[in-house]
């Protein structure tokens, strides 16, 4: 991609800073004048970072909601405030005898859709606040159960006190909570060791890149930010209906397009336009991206 400040960046965050950190120094390497990320990691995770780079940036809201997969490891017989290690330890307890069939037995009883309490130290917000704002001050807060879908869980090893397991998860699924809840099953306590997130719905870590290979392989690992709006409907416009787009004018609507529906609006040479909703017999801009970054302060 010629110009590196405007792309889609599958970022492998390292563990020990946090998702914005890891966002800032992307853009600084590639120059790009602001990015933003898709789905936060905690400094101690690792692994898939969603970055929208330039005006790209604006697409990320379309990149939220997706399932997520993950590799986690889980000390067993300890539990901390934060349910990961970085967190003060609050009890330990010696764990019960476990072997491999009894944990996969277990595993499956979590699978499907579940009730899951999200941790008191997460990005959930109570009358505005987050709730880790909440807990940092000393307040006692209760994050209200949400229903969660874990599509699958696997037993990758065993190695007491340890436990490492792969998770396929719907979106707004804690990590941490579910190994809580997994080591209250197998009757002791459980916390987030390590954890790494493998993939972002179709977007795999296997093709990110470290913030230690970018300044070798630059604008080269960047994907079009195309890509970013793949679960929306699309839509070619005429070149004529381009110029009006972009001047922020409505399209006409077509029966392809349902009422309040959003569609991505592509150029014949097939880079995208910008994002509509369809009201009533029209098309109205949402989001215009010319392909000059001098009009990147159109709506």
């Amino acid at each position: 991609m010629a110009d590196s400040s405007y792309g889609f960046l599958l970022l492998d965050k390292p563990s020990g800073i946090s998702s914005h950190t890891a966002v800032r120094r992307a853009a600084k390497i590639l120059g790009a004048p602001k990015a933003g990320h898709a789905g936060t990691l905690d400094p101690l995770a690792s692994g898939l970072l969603l970055v929208g780079l330039g005006r790209a940036s604006r697409l990320l809201e379309y990149l939220v909601g997706m399932d997520k997969s993950y590799r986690a490891t889980i000390k067993l017989g300890v539990a901390t405030k934060t349910l990961d290690r970085e967190g003060e330890v609050v009890e330990e307890r010696e764990p019960p005898p476990l072997d491999e069939a009894k944990i996969r037995e277990t595993l499956k009883k979590f699978t499907g859709k579940i009730t899951q309490v999200p941790p008191v130290v997460s990005a959930i917000k109570s009358g505005g606040v987050p709730l880790y704002k909440l807990a940092r001050k000393g307040k006692e807060v209760e994050p209200p159960p949400r229903e969660v879908e874990i599509g699958s869980l696997k037993l990758i090893k065993w190695e007491p006190p340890f436990l490492e397991i792969e998770a396929e998860v719907s979106s707004g699924t804690y990590i941490r909570s579910l190994a809580r809840d997994l080591g209250a099953e197998l009757g002791t306590l459980g916390t987030i060791w390590e954890l790494r997130r493998l993939s972002v719905g179709p977007f795999s870590v296997q093709n990110a890149a470290s913030l230690d290979q970018l300044p070798e392989v630059g604008d080269k690992i960047l994907l079009e930010p195309e890509k970013m709006v793949g679960s929306l409907p699309h839509k070619t416009i005429s070149e004529e209906d381009v110029r009006d787009f972009f001047h922020g004018k409505t399209l006409k609507a077509s029966d392809c397009e349902e009422e309040g529906a959003e569609v991505a609006l592509f150029t014949h040479e097939g880079k995208l336009a910008g994002m509509a909703v369809r009201e009533g017999e029209l098309l109205r801009p949402r989001k215009v991206l010319s392909q000059s970054p001098a009009n990147d302060s159109l709506p």
